[in-house]
């Protein structure tokens, strides 16, 4: 048994991650400041044996009383709709908040494991992404707020394990989806299921050519762990091969929704990316893992999910 602190553990990936860690039979202190979590998402583990809630902002000093085995630092601004409106707190819990995150490892003696995310190989010229790229990121976009502080938090990561010895892993996340996603969060999935949904024409940005590759959030957290337990500690990409275009997550959200919505087209963003695909090696020889739900299987446990939940917030 580990006790854990999680920061960002309200949020979509710190929840799931959190109950993960609770049904094998850790303990969890999720630190989140809800500007992004939210307590619907954790609100099931409240009074459980070995779950606490901190409302707290990672940016500022943080300290967890007792005993503290993990730090896992997933507090974050994720989306693009966010980390736009918020670019100052993202580049703040990057930086700030990652130092203050490894202090607290540090003076615990604890594990550290950082969130990174794909972005931080920007629009890339190296297709597929493996570790070694070095990315292709404009520090001065629009988008650099989230880019750069990622990079940073992964450099400062790096600093605290060479310097200090702290006992660290840096996962890079790639598209991650799922239920507990906002519904107004901007990503793309939770955007086409929830205007269809809604019977609403579905927005693409740009023409649909571009591509991602989709991981299911259960897949996603089984990648956590296996990480956690390795002792690999440069960064590892954990993220689905299978790449599809826009357009083509576009026709599959309609087909599995069925409310007559169709596409509308909009100008890209500046420096959104062209190709987004993983580079798995690292992942596969050495956490023996890999991704098991296809997207259309993901998809529907993420429609029910939302489609339910609108129904809720309707009434």
């Amino acid at each position: 048994m580990a006790r854990v602190v999680i920061t960002g553990g309200a949020g979509f990936l710190g929840s799931h991650l959190g109950d993960a860690l609770l049904e094998r039979g850790d303990q969890v202190v999720a630190m989140d400041n809800l500007v992004t979590g939210e307590t619907r998402n954790i609100e099931h583990n409240f009074g459980k044996d070995g779950f606490e809630f901190v409302n707290a902002d990672v940016s500022n000093y943080m300290w967890v009383p007792g005993e503290v085995d993990v730090v896992m630092h997933f507090a974050s601004p994720a989306s693009p709709i966010d980390y736009l409106e918020m670019p100052i707190q993202t580049l703040k819990v990057g930086s700030l908040g990652t130092h203050n995150a490894l202090g607290l490892a540090k003076a615990k003696g604890a594990k550290f494991f950082m969130a990174s995310t794909s972005e931080v190989y920007g629009d890339p010229m190296v297709h597929p992404q493996t570790e070694d790229y070095w990315g292709n990121v404009n520090p001065v976009g629009p988008r650099g707020c989230y880019d750069e502080a990622k990079r940073f938090s992964e450099a400062m990561t790096m600093a605290y394990h060479t310097h200090h010895g702290l006992d660290t892993r840096i996962v890079r996340i790639f598209n991650t989806y799922g239920p507990r996603m906002r519904p107004n969060d901007g990503r793309v999935v939770s955007n086409f299921i929830v205007q269809a949904l809604n019977g609403q024409d579905l927005t693409i940005y740009g023409d649909g050519s571009q591509t991602r590759s989709f991981t299911y959030v259960a897949d996603e957290i089984r990648g956590f762990l296996a990480l956690l337990d390795s002792d690999i500690n440069t960064p590892v990409n954990i993220g689905n091969t299978n790449e599809f275009t826009i357009s083509e997550l576009a026709e599959l959200v309609t087909e599995m929704v069925d409310t007559g919505s169709l596409v509308t087209y909009h100008d890209l963003p500046v420096d959104d990316p062209m190709q987004r695909k993983p580079d798995i090696t690292k992942a596969r020889e050495h956490l023996g893992w890999e991704p098991t739900v296809q997207l259309r299987e993901g998809l529907e446990h993420t429609i029910g999910y939302f489609r339910e939940l609108l129904s809720e917030d309707a009434q």
